[in-house]
């Protein structure tokens, strides 16, 4: 069902502190709190005497002492206190998960802790660089498979009917899809030449009249999703620098943490190419992402409960860069499998 030996994001760094933070990643329990040197912990949210959540303990310096008997763990799960025992139980051990943090986000690591390499973490272009501009985004609970937020961040057709009066436009229906299959996903794109600009992006264009519009469209293993947005003036179109001096950029990093195989928590930020240090322009991607993102949540948890009473077997063209990405999960997934297996 799901890929392990991947980072996902577990939390924004802003939603943990010196305090028992439970989560559920890949159907799996997880309590996360920051030990006193600010670092954080991930252990499993479970105590190994009668199951009950460590996260209904407390947190004593930087270990967490069980609710219901008093047994107490470190950092790294080892059982360090078992009340009216010499000594803690062999038994007496959770799992701890390692994790990292970068671009504001908590990540954690799934599958086996040796191979747990922070430097694998998505490299995000344009971070830190003091010319772009940052929505630290948000994050949003949807009650879907996580497939269906792939297979919908890589199509850009749908959002001249999804997103009607954000990101999309009459004007762009019908135009053809490049599918690239990648060694770490797929990627989905177009050109659109001499089109209007659609109104999400109306409002910041330095510009005036129709535009060359691209749309970059390209999903990473696991699920982590780099949408990018070029608009130039028409005629003007270019994949690289130099850009037309007015061209507008804008790159969304979206991260989809499957909770089960019914829910997805989605995390999000967006760095654009201009007004820096613009607070007003930054709320205002904010909401406006924020609704458009809600416009999507409401097809997908529609789409999900559709798909599961009655599944369809139709695919359309534009569902070519989606069925790639998840071939090349379900390949990984059990080559991943299999070799646990037989190990």
């Amino acid at each position: 069902m799901f890929l392990k030996n991947a980072w996902y994001v577990a939390a924004t760094d802003h939603e943990l502190g010196r305090h028992l933070h439970a989560i559920k990643v890949l159907g799996e329990d997880i309590v996360l709190y920051r030990a006193q040197d600010g670092g954080v912990v991930a252990l499993e949210d479970a105590c190994p005497h009668r199951k009950l959540p460590l996260s209904m303990g407390r947190l004593k310096g930087d270990e967490v002492e069980c609710g219901y008997h008093g047994l107490v763990f470190d950092c790294s799960g080892a059982c360090t206190h078992a009340p009216g025992m010499g000594r803690p139980p062999k038994a007496a051990v959770v799992r701890s998960y390692p994790v990292a943090e970068r671009y504001g986000l908590v990540w954690i690591w799934m599958g086996d802790p040796a191979r747990a390499n922070p430097a694998d973490i998505i490299d995000v272009e344009h971070w830190g660089d003091p010319a772009w501009g940052v929505n630290q985004g948000d994050a949003m609970l949807v009650h879907c498979n996580y497939l269906y937020l792939t297979d919908n961040l890589l199509d850009p057709s749908h959002v001249s009917w999804v997103h009607q009066t954000s990101f999309g436009n009459a004007s762009i229906i019908g135009e053809s899809l490049k599918t690239q299959v990648n060694d770490n996903g797929v990627l989905v794109s177009r050109w659109m030449r001499n089109v209007e600009v659609a109104p999400f992006y109306a409002k910041f264009v330095k510009f005036d009249g129709r535009c060359d519009r691209k749309q970059h469209y390209e999903v990473r293993v696991p699920a982590h999703a780099v949408i990018k947005a070029i608009f130039t003036p028409a005629g003007t179109a270019s994949d690289s620098e130099p850009f037309h001096p007015d061209v507008f950029l804008m790159d969304s990093y979206n991260f989809l943490t499957p909770v089960d195989e019914n829910t997805t928590r989605y995390f999000w930020f967006q760095l654009r190419n201009f007004s820096p240090d613009d607070d007003t322009v930054s709320s205002q991607f904010a909401e406006d992402v924020r609704g458009a993102f809600e416009e999507d949540r409401v097809v997908l948890e529609a789409v999900h409960a559709g798909m599961a009473r009655n599944p369809s077997k139709m695919n359309l063209p534009q569902d070519a860069g989606p069925l790639r990405f998840r071939q090349k999960m379900q390949a990984l997934i059990q080559a991943e499998q299999m070799a646990v297996q037989t190990a």
